[in-house]
């Protein structure tokens, strides 16, 4: 990979500006991510997805957020409607880990059609009681190991599928109480606790090729500094939980963060983060995360590889079938449930 900008960004509306194409061309981010307001039809995504990836000249990247659920970029008629995630998995019972294959290849698939090839999915945070209601449905549940079967269903499905999953929000944000897109959690919880529980579903998935951060502060790794901004939390991410693969800041715009997004770039950069992530914002403050987020360093370019080369599709896959077998298996058990 040619020595990118250690930055996502996105785009304004359903095709790029002037000024946004000299943007990208000047600074070369190493990828792109999708809003509702960059979607309308399947022929203008695709080209959309092409001119992010004309402007740098490379195959870069181009992510979403397309859980199922509330958390869903793309909608019908588009794509298929699904439910959440946690409702999915309690509908579907003791079938849970085929139910949630299936329908994550269906997801894949439909973005691969689009020319998206990376979803930021799979949750892997724990539900707990306490747990802040703008994630609980989106997660797989509350027990460590049922978290760590599905989560990895969700990725090996994506996989297959040649997108990439973007496992989230490292180490861990089901135990926040406030939505990080407006405060900064704080988790007090004893680190013994957290090895057993929150982290331990991260620790499951180490070997994914990419992880997203929390804006939580844990005062187990770090009492001062949220995951994302701190180098105690992320040295722990790669050395105690063992994830080896690339790991992206959650949107440095979130209201968690605070600050000024050059700085919070340059603060997550040396914290640890690989790429950081900013959406919604000026083009003028795209640029300044671009200049202070820098070059990806050698290192960081061989984890980029690594995880870009697990884009390969694999075998031909009968779409029509899969449809067809995750239509009966779903009202098999909507019958048994009646």
């Amino acid at each position: 990979m040619q020595n990118c900008r250690a930055v996502i960004l996105d785009a304004e509306g359903l095709r790029l500006t002037s000024d946004e194409k000299e943007l990208f061309r000047r600074y070369d981010p190493f990828g792109f991510i999708l809003f509702a307001r960059n979607l309308d039809t399947a022929d203008q995504i695709r080209a959309l997805c092409a001119e992010f990836r004309d402007t740098v000249g490379r195959n870069a990247p181009i992510l979403i957020d397309q859980e199922g659920g509330r958390v869903a970029r793309l909608r019908p008629p588009l794509v298929r409607d699904w439910p959440s995630p946690m409702q999915q998995v309690k509908m579907a019972g003791h079938q849970a880990s085929q139910v949630i294959s299936l329908r994550y290849r269906l997801i894949a698939q439909e973005l691969r059609r689009l020319g998206i090839d990376c979803n930021c999915a799979p949750v892997v945070d724990l539900a707990f009681a306490v747990t802040h209601d703008f994630l609980k449905n989106r997660c797989l549940g509350s027990e460590p190991s049922t978290v760590t079967e599905l989560g990895r269903e969700v990725a090996r499905a994506h996989l297959d599928a040649g997108v990439l999953p973007v496992i989230k929000h490292l180490p861990g944000h089901g135990r926040a109480t406030v939505d990080s897109h407006y405060d900064l959690p704080r988790v007090s919880e004893p680190l013994d606790t957290l090895e057993t529980t929150d982290f331990s579903t991260f620790h499951g998935l180490r070997d994914m090729p990419l992880a997203m951060t929390a804006h939580v502060v844990y005062d187990a790794l770090d009492s001062k500094a949220p995951a994302t901004l701190s180098s105690a939390a992320l040295e722990y991410a790669r050395n105690t939980i063992g994830f080896d693969g690339l790991i992206l800041s959650d949107d440095l715009g979130m209201k968690a963060l605070g600050g000024e997004l050059s700085t919070l770039a340059q603060q997550a950069i040396a914290a640890g983060c690989d790429i950081v992530l900013s959406c919604n914002s000026s083009l003028e403050d795209r640029e300044q995360v671009a200049i202070h987020a820098g070059e990806m360093s050698k290192e960081v370019q061989e984890r980029a590889d690594a995880a870009l080369a697990m884009r390969k599709l694999g075998g031909e896959v009968d779409i029509p079938t899969l449809e067809a077998e995750f239509t009966q298996l779903t009202r098999e058990l909507a019958n048994d449930g009646s």
